[in-house]
């Protein structure tokens, strides 16, 4: 498999709006440092057979899919219903038309129930011809559950995102952890033996109401000992080159554009 880190930014992206002259907050991060321009969280899992599955659609989906030279999207994974995991479900428009099929979509019941009622054009029965509108074709998913997608066994994770609860996921040996705060056993236990963890982590110190800070995640990293850990969903206050100077052995921020293979 090969995993491409589409975005790896918190909710308002970094640079935030705001800053000296309005030109952008970039937190306690330095600017210089281009990777720690950061678009909102979504992967792109690809197979040996090519065939790509799309794990959250962010509000900056169009330009990711063009950085990164990713061209078409076979299926579509959505963790929660949080507007930087959904508000770029219309760019799915261009996706149906170069797949020239309606888009194969997997979530949990709660999450159905969002996008049903903020995007029902999607769901509308496609009767052929142009894609003038994104058309999924939906598939529920709960935790616990093990699907083949796109030929890939996907186990779905139940997790805690403190309002609410997402879905990780895992495919072979590699889990996608974005937007928890916490871990039941059975959700540990669903991420024992992994070559690579990909985890939400926004802060650096201070617990967040919603989000794993990087003492919860570390704690995670030594019960689960995964032979890589890349951070997601990096918050304002996480520097790219202070993390790669402090962080432990096998443990690493992700960037944009960052490809994994596993």
């Amino acid at each position: 498999m090969k995993v491409t880190l589409l975005g790896v930014g918190g909710s308002a992206g970094l640079p935030q709006i705001g800053g000296p002259g309005g030109f952008g907050d970039w937190g306690k991060t330095d600017p210089a440092e281009p990777r720690n321009r950061r678009t909102r969280s979504s992967i792109v899992i690809e197979s040996t057979e090519n065939k790509r599955i799309l794990v959250d659609t962010s509000p900056d989906l169009r330009l990711q899919l063009i950085a990164c030279g990713i061209g078409r999207i076979d299926a579509l994974v959505y963790t929660h219903a949080h507007a930087d995991h959904i508000a770029g479900l219309d760019e799915i428009r261009i996706l149906n038309r170069l797949l020239g099929a309606p888009l194969p979509a997997y979530t949990d019941t709660c999450t159905w129930g969002e996008l049903y009622q903020r995007f029902d054009y999607a769901f509308r029965p496609f009767s052929g011809g142009f894609f003038y509108r994104p058309v999924l074709v939906p598939h529920t998913v709960e935790p616990g559950n093990i699907v083949e997608i796109q030929g890939l066994p996907a186990r779905f994770i139940n997790q805690d995102h403190g309002t609410m609860r997402s879905l990780g996921l895992r495919v072979e040996n590699l889990a996608y952890c974005t937007d928890v705060v916490r871990l039941d056993e059975t959700a540990l236990e669903a991420l024992e033996n992994l070559d690579v963890l990909v985890i939400d982590c926004f802060t650096p110190g201070p617990i967040h109401p919603t989000h794993a800070n990087l003492a919860t995640v570390l704690g995670w990293v030594e019960r689960l000992r995964p032979r890589r850990t890349v951070l997601t969903h990096l918050g304002p206050d996480m520097d790219y080159q202070h993390l790669r100077a402090t962080l432990p052995a096998g443990v690493e921020p992700g960037y944009d554009g960052m490809v994994i293979e596993a």
